[in-house]
């Protein structure tokens, strides 16, 4: 266990400074059916006579962020390998709880605690299940205990404010079972949704608090309920998808700004007396209501910036008829939206290289669906087109849409002669990098070998500005390796690889925090791991224009966005 120690401010007389250590705390559940109905339970530890503080105390599997790991998680799956031998093949991360200080004078130490909660998988699962759980020294004893139970009293015998640090993770504590319940459900929504964009993730993250509002009790002070509030939007923004979660956060930012004033304004004219959590939560109803019906107006606002500029940026090609040559990749709502505006809207002609997403294979969903608007557009303007055809046979035929699909390993191939390089963009942060699908930069590094002149054009709204903070400091979406085996296995594929795949799954780690032993009796003797990531960074130095639904935007205005959104994060989360 690693110490990190710091010194910290005296806080009164002669007393010494208090040491100050970044800790982690992990609370391992288990889920089963009681008389019908789920029940779970928090393995707690009691700490031996061995440790130096808190011996004997009941406590959660803990320890010190050492200056070696990455990040508090790695952290958190660190100390509970170390302590109860179990990985994330038995284990899976559940949620994640708001870190905060502890001062503890009479130990001279300042805690700043990082909670955690992890799902003990069943064996039925393919994980070992709470047999096996085995102890180190740092612990004598364990045993599973109802959350609800747990109390930070003298006579429950745990360590200081271990409830406080469990109610940070289990947020039925504190929002009640029925809201409780639609929290969980809510970001379960968020995490298994793959197929959503950041901007209807957002939407649904606006569902989802009004539906938590309406299930919370309104017979409480404003105060508490306001807190409630706040703190359920907290979690659905770090605990749903955390990796697409600038768009949900700002929504959430957002609307907790307007209902603070509509609050403000309803208590200054006299609308109500703004002292009932009952007349809060009705006003706050309304306003996530109109705001989820105004979701469409910025992407619409969005497509129409792609129009404006491409018309100042190829008028000629859209006079001459020589098309624009574009390249994008995968499947984007937001893009997919604005070409269809694009093919609508301007006379531009499009030759358009999709790179294919693998092993998804989103991309052919994208030229499916710009070819129903070619279709559409073809069909009103045929009449019109026709008519000139009689008159002179000269006119050709119409074409506005030319699509070709590559293999996302031919970006080098799809790129060349490129005017535009279009992304998307699931996040963009301080500097003007923008995390995107995968496959994104290599796409822009092909264009800018092979065609000099093309541009690189990112396309999004507002809301998917980060608050303040470096691009690697970003949340990395790792998702389990299910889809590559499902690819590997399918019918279609050869008996070879077929049977190398069922090879490789079985000595498989699956993830980037499971951790290879030394083998036992009757273990394989290599593992391999497997990386299905989601999104990566292209770097601001590579971009040339960002397209918003306020128009053109430079680095300035992210930067300057992103301060506001860092400012707003810590006032409305700071004291939950």
């Amino acid at each position: 266990m690693g110490t990190n120690n710091q010194s910290g401010a005296a806080s009164s007389g002669n007393k010494p400074p208090l040491q100050k250590r970044s800790v982690v705390s992990s609370f391992l559940y288990k889920f089963s059916q009681e008389n019908g109905e789920p029940r779970a339970k928090v393995a707690l530890f009691k700490r031996s006579g061995q440790v130096r503080t808190y011996p004997h105390r009941w406590a959660v599997v803990s320890g010190s962020i050492d200056p070696e790991d990455p990040s508090p998680l790695a952290a958190a799956w660190r100390e509970i390998r170390e302590e109860t031998t179990l990985t994330s093949s038995s284990l899976e991360l559940m949620r994640q709880g708001k870190s905060y200080v502890l001062p503890d004078e009479s130990i001279g130490r300042e805690w700043t605690i990082h909670p955690f909660a992890f799902r003990l998988k069943d064996p039925s699962e393919g994980g070992r299940g709470e047999n096996g759980i085995t102890l180190d020294w740092e612990h004598e004893d364990w045993a599973w205990y109802d959350p609800m139970d747990i109390e930070d009293s003298e006579s429950f015998g745990a360590v200081p404010r271990l409830a406080e640090s469990l109610r940070r993770v289990w947020f039925e504590k504190d929002l009640g079972v029925d809201a409780g319940a639609v929290l969980t459900n809510g970001l379960e929504r968020l995490k298994n949704d793959h197929q959503s964009g950041a901007r209807q993730l957002a939407g649904a993250a606006l569902e989802i608090l009004r539906d938590i509002i309406l299930k919370m009790d309104a017979q409480q002070s404003t105060d508490e309920w306001w807190t409630k509030v706040r703190f359920a939007a907290w979690h659905i923004w770090k605990n749903g998808r955390e990796s697409m979660g600038a768009a949900i956060l700002s929504a959430l930012l957002a609307a907790l700004k307007g209902m603070e004033e509509t609050f403000q304004r309803a208590k200054q004219d006299g609308t109500w007396s703004g002292s009932s959590s009952i007349e809060w939560r009705a006003a706050s109803i309304e306003e996530l209501n109109r705001r989820i019906a105004a979701r469409e107006d910025a992407a619409s606002k969005v497509s129409v910036a792609l129009v404006n500029f491409l018309r100042e940026q190829f008028a000629t090609q859209e006079a001459s008829g020589r098309p624009v040559k574009m390249l994008t990749l995968s499947e984007s709502s937001t893009i997919s939206h604005a070409l269809e505006r694009v093919i609508a809207d301007t006379g531009l002609q499009l030759d358009l290289r999709i790179l294919e997403s693998r092993p998804l294979f989103e991309g052919v969903s994208l030229a499916s669906s710009l070819i129903r608007a070619a279709g559409a557009w073809s069909s009103q303007a045929s009449a019109s087109h026709d008519a000139e055809a009689q008159k002179d046979s000269r006119v050709p035929p119409i074409s506005k849409l030319q699509v070709t699909l590559y293999t996302d390993a031919s970006a080098a191939l799809a790129s060349e002669g490129v005017d535009i390089v279009l992304l998307g963009a699931d996040r963009i942060a301080e500097s003007g990098a923008v995390s995107n699908k995968t496959g994104s930069l290599p796409a822009v590094l092909s264009a800018r070998h092979t065609s000099s002149k093309a541009k690189i054009v990112v396309l999004g709204e507002t809301e998917k500005v980060a608050p303040s903070g470096a691009a690697c400091a970003h949340v990395v979406e790792d998702n389990a390796p299910t889809q590559l085996y499902r690819a590997w296995l399918a019918g279609h594929n050869s008996e070879r690889i077929q049977s190398a795949a069922a090879g490789t799954v079985s000595n498989s780690l699956g993830s980037e925090n499971a951790v290879a032993t030394q083998p036992g009796p009757g273990e394989p003797a290599a593992h391999v791991g497997i990386r299905n990531i989601v999104f990566e960074w292209v770097p601001p130095e590579l971009i040339h224009v960002y397209i918003t639904e306020q128009g053109v935007w430079e680095i300035g205005d992210i930067h300057a966005l992103s301060e506001t959104l860092a400012t707003e994060e810590e006032r409305l989360f700071r004291h939950i």
